[in-house]
């Protein structure tokens, strides 16, 4: 279990300080107040994850600590949008369509709603 662990942790680590410097550069070269950084950051996210997974599900030889410090660690540490967008096509895939709007609506609605909550409490808290 420790071994797995390490693998993630240490994906989840530079996938973390990739996405910094993937954001950052995108930010500082183009001019906009559209998070443009972040945007690219989740879409390339969500494209390796896809691509991650396609090869597993291929067959393609990829050992479990491998797809794991790819897919839960790197991919982890640079989005979880990623994760949150594979798991919604993996309820498409099985035909929960119930499932997949209440957690793709909610996961938006209440994740910009707590949000929310969060800078609304520090103006409570922090004078």
């Amino acid at each position: 279990m420790l071994k797995i662990l390490l693998f993630i942790g240490s994906g989840s680590f530079l996938g973390g300080i990739a996405r910094y410097l993937l954001s950052r550069s995108i930010q500082n070269t183009v001019i906009t107040s559209f998070p443009l950084g972040t945007f690219w950051v989740n879409i390339t996210g969500c494209f390796l994850i896809g691509l991650i997974y396609g090869l597993s599900d291929r067959g393609t030889p990829i050992s479990n600590e491998l797809r794991l410090f790819l897919a839960v660690g790197f991919c982890g540490g640079f989005t979880t949008f990623s994760t949150f967008s594979n798991e919604n096509l993996a309820l498409l895939r099985d035909g929960s369509i119930l499932y997949f709007s209440l957690y793709a609506g909610l996961s938006v609605f209440l994740g910009l709603l707590a949000t929310f909550g969060g800078h609304a409490l520090t103006k409570i808290i922090v004078p």
